[in-house]
């Protein structure tokens, strides 16, 4: 039986969007599995590659060459939904990377819990957002696609608690920020194949952002150090964007995020 490291270094080589979604949540069945019958798998370990595979298609462009496109036309919102794609096979490549690069620190076996749950919720994402695409006549590979978004998993490559900042506390919270407008504009469209996919990610992406605040302070707690000023410290060193309002205060809240860890970061980008 191999370690849950290694089951997530063989998700992370697989390049094939479908097929890694698909091994991904056979290897979260069989961890949840070992789980309930009381016989954990073992953490193990394995050598992560530094960026996931990835199919030929979509093509990568620098962010600032990826086409611009109105959502409100049928076009504009087949891009708005394959970026989201986008989005969530990178957010499966993340979860199952964290497990991976980081299988050397001692950690409770409940963080394992929690990264396992995510990349499987995120692999049912991307399924379900490509399901869209293709019953509106697309594909995921049709457009170009953001190629920066893996800069935060390689920056953080020896920073647990960087990592912990970035990816959910500040990527995964800007979901919960922009989703509800997606939201909006797909029922406005009486899209209603895409609106539920939406639903079910805005639902189920609160946790994820929850699961990151949780082990982040649970570090920080028994490092004996203050998380507002550590996750000050890791967004600036590591984030090469910036927090932009409106951010959605209530779910950020409902995920651990409370107003004084990001409004100070979006006052120093203002």
């Amino acid at each position: 039986m191999p370690s849950l490291a290694e089951m997530a270094v063989e998700v992370l080589t697989t390049a094939d969007g479908r097929a890694k979604t698909a091994l991904g949540r056979t290897h979260a069945a069989r961890w949840f599995a070992a789980r309930a019958a009381g016989q954990p798998l073992p953490i193990g370990g394995a050598e992560p590659p530094l960026q996931p595979a990835r199919p030929e298609r979509p093509e990568l462009l620098d962010p600032r060459d990826v086409p611009r496109r109105r959502p409100g036309s049928p076009e504009g919102r087949t891009a708005l939904l394959h970026a989201v794609a986008h989005i969530e096979l990178n957010a499966v490549d993340l979860h199952w990377d964290i497990i991976a690069r980081f299988a050397d620190q001692p950690m409770p076996l409940g963080f394992y819990d929690d990264w396992v749950k995510a990349a499987d919720e995120e692999a049912k994402h991307f399924n379900l957002i490509c399901d869209c695409l293709e019953a509106m006549g697309s594909h995921y590979g049709a457009l170009p696609a953001h190629a920066g978004m893996w800069r935060a998993a390689e920056d953080t490559a020896q920073d647990l608690l960087g990592r912990l900042a970035v990816v959910p506390m500040v990527l995964e919270a800007r979901g919960l920020d922009v989703t509800p407008g997606m939201i909006d504009l797909f029922r406005k469209h009486g899209e209603t194949q895409a609106l539920a996919a939406l639903e079910v990610i805005y639902a189920e992406e609160v946790s994820h952002v929850a699961y990151g605040s949780k082990w982040f302070n649970w570090l920080c707690g028994r490092d004996g150090t203050d998380p507002k000023e550590v996750f000050h410290a890791r967004v600036r060193r590591y984030f090469h964007g910036s927090l932009k309002p409106p951010f959605n205060e209530e779910k950020r809240a409902d995920a651990g995020l409370p107003p004084d860890f990001y409004w100070p970061l979006a006052e120093d980008a203002g």
